[in-house]
């Protein structure tokens, strides 16, 4: 399966390209724009579940109660950063502010060291970032227990039905990867090495991407099956109480959502993890 990547700062543009047939397959967690939208794509195998972090400057802030009405970033509207704080405010009985859309976790790492954003949720390698360059100056705020998915692979159902062969193969990749990774995260690097993957970043990223991938792994972020019925129901709890997607989680359909039939197909071959 030939795969050439396309870069789009907002997942709304991605699922757009996707419904238009400007690009094949998505990533992302695309449910409100399923569910409120009516977009005819469906998520077909999950890649991770979120870990990010509520970062704020401590000169101005200590705890979830100082944010409230006050302005954060993130990366994209609807996105899992979004989620993670629309959520985090609400069990923690505040209203946010302003949400400001700053696509790239470096960027908003680089806008925090700057002073010119004071609240925002990074990746776990801009969180170590942030705390090698300005020590003590920056808060990591708690965040509860989330099993939702980051990001995830999605397509339209007449691609998902017309391409069936090209998805198994995808899916089945999917999953392997993931699986090597969490057992040896150095695989990672090897995996980056052999097809050349952001070369731009050069040979000095090994060591953070092998970091990045031992805490992912250790963290159990990594779908060794491809998510499923499963993710799509912990999914429809952390959306719903995010305030992204509407009515009772309970009774959402997972068909609605997810085609899982290149999952099941893949977990029959490889086996279940």
């Amino acid at each position: 399966v030939n795969v050439e990547l396309i870069v789009l700062n907002d997942e709304d543009l991605a699922a757009q390209a996707i419904v238009g047939g400007q690009a094949d397959v998505g990533i992302g967690a695309p449910y409100t724009l399923i569910q409120k939208v009516g977009v005819p794509i469906r998520i077909f195998a999950q890649i991770s579940t979120l870990r990010f972090f509520p970062v704020v400057n401590s000169e101005f802030y200590k705890e979830w109660k100082d944010l409230d009405g006050q302005e954060v970033a993130v990366q994209a509207r609807g996105s899992g950063t979004e989620a993670v704080m629309l959520l985090m405010a609400k069990n923690h009985g505040i209203k946010l502010g302003n949400i400001s859309y700053v696509p790239g976790s470096e960027v908003r790492r680089n806008a925090l060291l700057q002073g010119t954003i004071k609240a925002s949720i990074v990746d776990a390698a801009n969180r170590r970032a942030l705390e090698a360059e300005a020590p003590g100056k920056f808060i990591v705020l708690p965040v509860e227990d989330i099993g939702a998915s980051d990001e995830a692979l999605f397509a339209t159902a007449d691609y998902l039905k017309n391409n069936a062969a090209d998805v198994d193969i995808l899916v089945e990749e999917l999953m392997k990867t993931a699986r090597e990774i969490t057992e040896n995260p150095t695989v990672a690097v090897e995996l980056r090495n052999k097809y050349k993957l952001l070369p731009d970043l050069g040979a000095e990223a090994d060591s953070e991407i092998t970091e990045y991938y031992k805490e992912t792994a250790e963290a159990g972020s990594l779908a060794l099956n491809g998510g499923g019925v499963d993710a799509a129901k912990d999914d429809f709890a952390f959306f719903s109480l995010a305030g992204q997607i509407e009515g009772d989680p309970a009774s959402l359909e997972v068909e609605d959502f997810w085609d899982v039939s290149a999952i099941d197909r893949a977990v029959a071959k490889l086996g279940k993890k």
